[in-house]
């Protein structure tokens, strides 16, 4: 996108004022999606994002400037703004970039912008209908296919000249049933860093709209969850959304730099029970949050943050581990470069354990079974989070049974994590989309079913 030439001239202009680093991250994405309700196609979107991120480190400090003028001249007036930004001084470094291979771990076969739309629709289609013809209780559905083509290039007064393109796909589903007059939404949302031939192996299109009517359906049809204290099963899958929110976020150098996190200081400590052993990584083929190398050039890794309970590593990336005094892991992202990079997870997961599934829901004399989770937030200084149970069961002498809705998990990352005990099989994993400081990126979520002994289930 930008010649190794221009990038160099571009990062000696940053660094001019007595930066001893910087970067610049230039992007062209191309996002495609088409949407459906009331039975016929509603929109088809498309939106480029074009720009470059400059950035300078001095000791401690940090400058970020961006524009949407990528030519020599413009990228120079941008480096030169960051720079005067910084403070007076004189350049003390010399800026020499080598092209650097990383390699493709994430092929993609079927390129999203090579297919027609009516190929595209035919897809949509298949889940939307599945799920309109479910049932007679289904009121309303929506759907939409996303796909999104992700250029980047990053150089840096590291030496770093790489660049790496990102093809993602989504389809989701949103049912909306209704029995008695009272209505709930049902919602699944598969995507991968893949092409279209994610429908030929992977992800079936009709099975998407299945899911996500028959939660609908089930959920209109249940009584409200009781509250109080209680042991949780929580289902394998976006299941693993609790662990990204509650301790995830907590482990990520954004905070931990600042002390702002409920595991600073906590290296080589338990932190977990032993049964959970938990990891972030990039490297896992064609996963939804998965990448080549990171938004500073930082080739990804395979990142063991907990093992057997034990607190192995941060995420980190090179200002806060600056701060830190630890090496970036490859978890800086952004969302665009209009956005600051910092540190964020990838493909975020608990790993499988010891225990079998049935053994899990036998050993719950009562509870609750979350087989499918929602949205939540957390504090990652105090770790306090709270989480919608998109789909919940009462559990009552080890046997799962009636349907409820309405159900919230609440309490602290930092107990929580302690009252996993036990950990079973079948690891799976779930897309979603994390927003933070540096904007909302693609993120993966995972674990197998999992039970927490004690945890507060918000209801009526």
């Amino acid at each position: 996108m930008i010649s190794r030439e221009v990038c160099a001239r571009v990062l000696s202009k940053a660094v001019s004022t007595g930066a001893d680093y910087a970067e610049i991250f230039v992007e062209r994405t191309v996002n495609h999606a088409i949407n459906m309700i009331s039975d016929k196609v509603d929109s088809i979107n498309d939106s480029v994002v074009a720009g470059a991120g400059i950035r300078v480190f001095k000791g401690l400090r940090s400058v970020s400037a961006s524009t949407v003028d990528t030519s020599v001249e413009g990228l120079l007036r941008c480096a030169e703004k960051a720079a005067d930004a910084l403070g007076q001084g004189t350049a003390q470094i010399s800026v020499e970039l080598r092209e650097r291979l990383f390699g493709d771990i994430h092929p993609v076969k079927v390129v999203p912008a090579s297919v027609p739309n009516s190929e595209k629709v035919r897809v949509l289609k298949d889940g939307y209908f599945a799920a309109r013809e479910h049932s007679d209780c289904i009121k309303q559905v929506r759907g939409t296919l996303l796909d999104v083509d992700h250029n980047i290039l990053i150089a840096s007064t590291d030496g770093i000249y790489a660049s790496d393109r990102q093809i993602r796909t989504r389809i989701s589903i949103s049912a909306v049933a209704e029995k008695n007059g009272e209505t709930q939404t049902g919602f699944f949302g598969p995507g991968r860093r893949m092409g279209m031939e994610m429908f030929e192996h992977e992800v079936d299109a009709k099975q998407v709209g299945i899911i996500a009517a028959e939660q609908a359906e089930v959920m209109a049809g249940a009584g409200y969850c009781p509250a109080g204290v209680m042991p949780v099963a929580i289902g394998n899958g976006f299941g693993g959304v609790i662990f990204h929110e509650a301790c995830g976020h907590s482990l990520e150098a954004s905070s931990v730099a600042y002390g702002l996190s409920q595991f600073t200081g906590k290296l080589g400590q338990q932190i977990a029970n032993p049964k959970v052993t938990a990891l972030d990584d990039g490297t896992i083929p064609n996963a939804w949050g998965s990448i080549n190398i990171d938004d500073e050039g930082t080739p990804a890794r395979r990142n063991v943050l907990i093992e057997n309970g034990i607190l192995k590593t941060y995420m980190v990336d090179k200002f806060n581990g600056r701060r830190m005094g630890m090496e970036p892991t490859g978890s800086a992202r952004r969302q665009s470069y209009a956005y600051t990079t910092t540190s964020r997870m990838t493909n975020t997961f608990i790993a499988e354990g010891p225990d079998s599934n049935d053994d899990i829901i036998s050993s719950m004399e009562y509870g609750l079974f979350a087989k499918a989770m929602g949205g939540g937030s957390v504090n990652p200084a105090t770790g306090e989070f709270n989480f919608a149970v998109n789909e919940g069961y009462l559990v009552r002498n080890g046997k799962i049974c009636e349907p409820v809705r309405g159900a919230s998990l609440v309490g602290k990352g930092s107990e929580v994590i302690m009252n996993i005990d036990m950990v079973g099989k079948k690891l799976d994993l779930g897309t979603g989309m994390c927003g933070a400081s540096s904007g909302s990126i693609p993120t993966t979520v995972g674990e197998p079913l999992i039970r927490v002994s004690s945890i507060t289930v918000g209801g009526r």
